[in-house]
């Protein structure tokens, strides 16, 4: 499954702007809100949880929230995405993984989930 999000920077610039860490905070945990390094980053973090749940074919609401996506960095700063147990399971999902850019002033993500048939274990 893959989905593919987009945000404009300036978008985010303003919910900083307006609500500072607050408004952060509605999206990210306290450990990846200490990855934030710039609103370029944060505005690629919101692209990617966004990316994760269209490839889930949820959206974020009651079936999957914010948090159960979570977006952590190699050594080497490229990102890393996880999902909670229970998206894990329920999807039947046993990899992910994630591509942000940022261009002008746009950021962008991309988020490829593979998963195993629930009644074959086969990959899908």
């Amino acid at each position: 499954m893959i989905g593919i999000d987009i945000i404009k920077i300036q978008r985010m610039k303003k919910i900083v702007d307006r609500y500072g860490d607050k408004g952060l905070r509605k999206f990210l945990s306290d450990d990846e809100l200490k990855l934030i390094k710039s609103v370029k980053t944060a505005a690629g973090f919101w692209a990617a949880k966004e990316a994760c749940s269209k490839a889930l074919q949820t959206g974020i609401g009651s079936e999957c929230s914010f948090f159960d996506i979570i977006i952590s960095k190699t050594d080497r700063g490229a990102p890393i995405l996880s999902l909670s147990k229970n998206i894990m399971q329920k999807f039947n999902i046993f990899n992910a993984s994630l591509s942000i850019t940022h261009d002008g002033e746009y950021a962008i993500a991309v988020v490829a989930l593979e998963t195993l048939s629930p009644s074959s274990n086969e990959i899908k």
